[in-house]
């Protein structure tokens, strides 16, 4: 049984990530794949806990290496219960961020040092990495206005302020220059049939592999 293929969609806040994560999924589906979907922080029962740990505003006391630490903790839970099991198994494992959004996130709006993360990265996960990642890509007011207009309070991250969220945009885009050979590019700020458009022929290529 040949290996599953581990797909990653990443972006700022407001770009689309859920509605279009739905819409991979359900296409992936019907072209014949069986595809495990999951998030990142969470994925699992205890890392759902971390999650929730991670993202409430009233932990503001949380300091930028707990935060790293607790995102590397739930990620080792997430690949020994949920993606590798999926991908030796054969199966697609489609995931709402991974490690790319702790180098986005942690070390571009954190600034805490890239090294850091990669020594982390490689201590946790080995030699795996994800084969194809979807970045969304939308200029950061777009994507803070529309993030804005969500029912649901704002959480930890939500609440950074414009040039947070600029470096975290820039850390994903020197990331998708230097590693081009597995990144792919969105224009989420188009039309969402356009988005979709995009991700279709991108999609189409992935299963006629």
């Amino acid at each position: 049984m040949s290996r599953g293929l581990f797909l990653t969609i990443e972006g700022i806040e407001g770009v689309g990530k859920s509605t279009n994560m739905e819409y991979v999924h359900r296409t992936l589906m019907a072209a014949g794949i069986e595809v495990v979907l999951s998030r990142e922080p969470g994925g699992t029962e205890l890392g759902e806990k971390i999650r929730g740990l991670v993202l409430d505003h009233r932990n503001g006391s949380m300091i930028d290496d707990t935060e790293l630490l607790l995102m590397f903790a739930a990620r080792a839970q997430h690949l020994a219960e949920v993606i590798e099991p999926a991908l030796a198994a054969g199966k697609w494992v489609l995931c709402d961020r991974f490690t790319d959004a702790t180098y986005a996130y942690q070390g571009g709006g954190r600034g805490i040092a890239m090294q850091r993360i990669a020594e982390l990265e490689q201590w946790v996960q080995a030699d795996l990495r994800p084969d194809v990642t979807l970045l969304l890509d939308a200029p950061v007011e777009i994507g803070l206005a529309r993030a804005a207009g969500r029912p649901q309070a704002a959480d930890r991250f939500e609440r950074e302020k414009q040039a947070f969220f600029e470096k975290v945009r820039q850390a994903y885009l020197d990331m998708a220059a230097e590693q081009s050979q597995r990144y792919h590019i969105i224009d989420a700020s188009q039309p969402l049939d356009q988005v979709k458009t995009a991700l279709n022929e991108i999609i189409n290529c992935l299963v006629k592999k």
